[in-house]
């Protein structure tokens, strides 16, 4: 079975302001990010392109680790 992917501790979410951008939004929110920092809004000509940074809390960065990289670098499986 392979690893799931490593989650970053910040990522910056960007797309068109429509319910697609908000569902990415909140899915990272499910997935433990807490939101950092007010969103952004530019417009590019033809629609509005939103961008919200999110950031992994410490302890759930180190759970998000895959098992391989955790026996790497010394931690717990």
């Amino acid at each position: 079975m392979s690893e799931p992917p490593v989650r970053r501790r910040y990522r910056l979410i960007t797309g068109p302001d429509d319910d697609e951008f908000c569902r990415r939004v909140s899915e990272a929110l499910d997935q433990g990010y807490h939101l950092h920092g007010s969103p952004t809004l530019t417009h590019d000509g033809t629609s509005v392109i939103a961008g919200q940074a999110l950031i992994l809390p410490s302890q759930a960065f180190v759970d998000a680790l895959p098992s391989e990289l955790r026996r790497m670098v010394g931690l717990p499986e």
